[in-house]
């Protein structure tokens, strides 16, 4: 599966920007999805994750209340919509597939991502 990000832009602490991950293929619902974030300087990052039928979804406690991640298997696509965002926020963000698993695997394997799109990059002003 490949995968392009988009979405990324540079807003206002407080502010809100939902990206995009659109896969190729016709077997976008055989992956769960999931969106990482790296920051200049700092190792890559959990952000999100959102099984294949979208029954279920996973945050890092960073993010967790202020973003949400949805998915649409009619348009192969995977979104991040981030509210209330902080300069701590800014990064470069990428989303990833994996071969969708069992409910505890799916929670269980956070870092266990097989496929990355490129980044698209976040910036938020304080």
């Amino acid at each position: 599966v490949q995968l392009q990000a988009s979405g990324g832009g540079l807003v206002q602490a407080g502010g809100s920007l939902r990206l995009s991950c659109a896969a190729s293929g016709r077997t976008f619902s055989s992956y769960d999805m999931g969106w990482f974030r790296q920051a200049p300087g700092k190792e890559r990052e959990f952000v999100a994750q959102i099984r294949w039928s979208g029954s279920s979804t996973d945050y890092a406690d960073s993010v967790k209340g202020r973003f949400t991640i949805s998915r649409d298997n009619a348009k192969n696509t995977v979104y991040l919509q981030m509210n209330s965002l902080k300069p701590e926020d800014s990064a470069d963000y990428y989303c990833a597939a994996k071969k969708r698993k069992i409910l505890s695997s799916f929670l269980a394997g956070r870092q266990d991502f097989d496929y990355w799109g490129q980044g698209t990059l976040v910036t938020v002003s304080s």
